[in-house]
Parts: structure tokens; sequence; C-alpha cells
């Protein structure tokens, strides 16, 4: 009894959709929209199987979106089913096994990341599942925001509006998202990130019965986790993001970390000098630093320690987790390419080595974490 299917109008719109919200919740709380981008133009639709597939039917018997598998080995009929976690699944009347579900509506996210839900890529399946806006609160079609995990480097999750980074999460460093130290681990909630051959992907989970929580993406391009307050019957805003300039992508250019406490918000790193002093005098650091002294790669060259960072962008770093940060320096002043290493998780001390042998940007200083 925690969440309910069923056909719904958004708002002051005329047209319908087929959506999953929370039964259990007072304030209607849309989670999931199944034709978000092939809407029905008046109340007259219908949701069937029809030939081992969900569809949706419009008033004149034509199909508007459909779970679109091919065949397959069916042997009994399918059946859908809504779960209590909000998964709608097809599966085989016959096979109640979790995997061998035909679709699940879990594998197609809209705006809302719910717990034990997937953001991320699946090598079985080949997808990789995001969260998309809303286009506007009465709109719930394909808006011009998307949080989409980057898998390549040392993966991090970005906040794009159509083609532009707005905003990074930093890669997950063992307990957290470097770029989100309120990820504190608390009574209720539990996150999970799994690098591995078979899937990169995040996930939470809500320990505690009768707790909702949810991480959705608003039609003006906040990231928002929300948990329910019942004695309030609302919604409480628990963090969001982007928050503050230094959230902003690329605020202030290469070699330079953001610090809002600072004023100016743009830091050359110690060692660097601004590449354009005339625009940093302006407060525009979107020019970055520049070294002040070239490396000599013949054994003169040190490092300096930055403490309470966001790492900075990781993309095009390298990732070894079988050697430690000793190994990782020595590995580091081997190569004239390299600018900058890291451990790739800091529980217990430390282990694991990340490269960056490109300039370094997106860098920004935390009062406390980081």
């Amino acid at each position: 009894g925690i969440f309910e299917l069923g056909f719904f109008k958004p708002g002051l719109a005329s047209r319908w959709y087929l959506g999953i919200w929370y039964k259990a919740i007072s304030k209607r709380t849309y989670v999931w929209v199944a034709n978000r981008d092939s809407p029905l133009f008046n109340s007259i639709g219908t949701l069937r199987i029809s030939d081992n597939n969900l569809v949706i039917f419009g008033q004149t018997d034509v199909p508007v979106w459909s779970t679109n598998l091919t065949g397959g080995d069916v042997s009994s009929p399918v059946v859908a089913e809504l779960f209590d976690n909000g998964n709608f699944v097809l599966r085989d009347s016959d096979n109640d096994n979790p995997d061998g579900v035909l679709w699940q509506s879990f594998d197609f996210p809209t705006d809302t990341l719910l717990p034990e839900m997937k953001l991320g890529w699946d090598v079985k399946t080949g997808f990789n599942r995001f969260i998309r806006s809303w286009k506007s609160l009465d709109d719930p079609s394909s808006g011009d925001f998307f949080f989409k995990i980057e898998t390549r480097g040392f993966p991090e999750i970005f906040l794009w509006n159509r083609d532009s980074r707005l905003y990074r999460s930093g890669p997950w460093n063992g307990i957290r998202f470097s770029g989100v130290p309120e990820m504190q681990p608390f009574d209720y909630m539990v996150f999970n990130f799994t690098a591995s051959k078979e899937e990169v992907t995040y996930s939470f989970r809500v320990t505690k019965k009768n707790y909702y929580s949810r991480l959705s993406l608003s039609s003006s391009g906040l990231l928002q986790r929300f948990t329910w307050i019942e004695t309030v019957q609302n919604w409480n805003l628990f963090w969001y993001a982007p928050k503050d300039q230094c959230d902003e992508y690329k605020e202030c250019g290469v070699y330079s970390y953001c610090d809002s406490n600072t004023s100016p918000v743009c830091n050359c790193i110690k060692g660097f000098t601004p590449r354009n002093p005339q625009a940093w005098g302006l407060r525009d650091g979107s020019d970055g630093c520049v070294r002040k002294t070239q490396l000599s790669c013949e054994g003169g060259d040190g490092f300096v320690q930055l403490k309470k960072m966001k790492l900075p962008d990781t993309t095009a770093s390298s990732v070894d987790r079988g050697i430690g940060v000793k190994e990782c320096e020595q590995k580091c002043l081997r190569d004239c390419n390299c600018t900058a290493f890291a451990n790739t998780d800091i529980r217990g001390g430390g282990s694991g080595c990340v490269i960056w042998t490109d300039e370094i940007f997106d860098i920004r200083n935390y009062a406390e974490g980081g």
C-alpha cells in the first residue's frame, strides 16, 4: 500500500499520463511517468497486456506507448505487478524470480530516484539509467536537465543542461561523493556505489519502515533530496545542488580552486599564478592559473598537499586500486605529464591511487569534509 499506479492529469494541463505516485502520502507526488513524451489528449485511455507487452491505447485504440519487447522465450502468460518499492514490472506469470523480469520501470527512470533504484550503467542490459527533469511543474515531458553517471576514468555523476555540464558530484571516495560532504552516513539511510565489470551504479536504501526519501531533479535544474515528515505532512528538503557559485562547473578554470569563504572565490593553487591577471582582478577566474616555475622532470620536483578539497574532474584520470599513496606518488614522479595524485578510497587511512596527467580543474575547498 505504499505506491499506486494509474492515469493522471498534472496540474492545469489537459493531457493524460500513466504514472506512479505515493499512496501512503497525502501530498500527491509523482515518481514515474510511462508515456511522458506521448501523452493522451483526453481521459479515454487504457493500459493492457497485448502480445506480451504492456501497451497504452488511446481513444481510437491506437497505441501511444509500449514496453517494446520483441518476442522472447515466454512460455506462460505474462503479468504486470507493482512492487512495494515502486518498481512496476512485467514478468512471466510462472517466474517470480527477480531476475526473470522481462521489463521494469526501474530501468526507465523519469525525474526521480527511489530507494533500491539504480542510477548508472548495467553491462548486462547495456542501459545507462539516468534521471531527467520534467519540462515544467505541469508538464512531465523530457526537460532540459539530466543527472547521469560518467563511467570513463574514475566515475562521477554530472548534472547537464542539454549539452553543457552544470555540476559534478566528484568521485565516490568509499563513503560518499567527494563533492558532497553533507553525505554523512546516518541511521536510516545507506548509500551504495558499485564500480565493477558488471555495473557502475549509485543507489540508496532506507532502513526504517514508513520512512520515505527520494532524489529528484526539478524542472529548473536543481538536484534535491527530500524526506517525508509525517508530523507536518510535508516533504522536507534534505539536501540540494548546485547550491553556490563554487558548485558551478569549472567556475575557476585550471590549476585553481573555488572557496566560497574567500573574496574573490577563485584562488590559484600554491606555485601557480593567474593566467589573466586583469580578468582575475575583475573577479573573472575562468582563465585559471599557470605554473610559476616549469617542472624540471629530473628529480627536483615535489608536491604540495591540498586538504579539504573536492577532487578535480576525474573523467580523464587513471585509476589503480591495487596500490597505496606512497607507490602512487612514485608513479606520478616518474611521469612528467602527471600533475596530481590522490587516494581513491579515504576509509581506514586511505587506499588506491588516482592519477591526473593533464590540467586539473573544477576543484573546490570545503570548511569541513572534502
